[in-house]
């Protein structure tokens, strides 16, 4: 079985590589992370099994790359004089009334686990069995958590919402 071109599979999986790494990172490091994971993928592609699961794969290269990046900001924080660039929005234009800039906002509220599990249970796809080998843990735990997580969205949209039903 000959493995598709690298390139079709940046194709296919990019965006939802880039969702994942919104969601757990923020907007102002996903960028970074996408990158990385498709320089570490690229590296490691030509010794991937045949058959993988190649979305899981690049979510849990991911994952990693969201934690060196994590630690890596925690350790150097540098001081600067004007403001960077406008962050990538995902595809929406910051201030839109849809009610996405609150979203990811609530999203990067959310505390770590679930943020990551519902980033790999519901952005990318993943069963909680494969969310609980990337963030560790159990099944249950990561069922658990990206609920937990889903719930606490849940309650932050309904609050949003006017007594009429519109947004805030």
């Amino acid at each position: 079985m000959t493995k598709a071109p690298f390139e079709l599979i940046v194709e296919q999986h990019g965006a939802t590589v880039l969702r994942v790494c919104r969601a757990v990172l923020g907007p102002h490091d996903a960028q970074d992370a996408w990158s990385e994971t498709f320089m570490a993928a690229l590296r490691a592609y030509p010794d991937l099994a045949d058959g993988a699961n190649i979305q899981a794969w690049l979510v849990t290269i991911a994952h990693r790359k969201a934690i060196d990046i994590t630690r890596v900001r925690a350790r150097a924080a540098v001081p600067i004089e004007t403001l960077p660039e406008r962050a990538s929005t995902g595809g929406t234009e910051p201030g839109n009334s849809d009610g996405t800039d609150q979203l990811w906002a609530d999203v990067a509220a959310l505390p770590t686990k679930q943020r990551q599990a519902i980033a790999y249970h519901y952005l990318a796809g993943l069963p909680h069995k494969e969310v609980a080998e990337i963030v560790g843990g159990t099944t249950d735990a990561a069922r658990r958590a990206a609920a937990d997580g889903i719930a606490a969205l849940r309650r932050n949209y309904s609050r949003a919402l006017e007594p009429n039903g519109s947004h805030r």
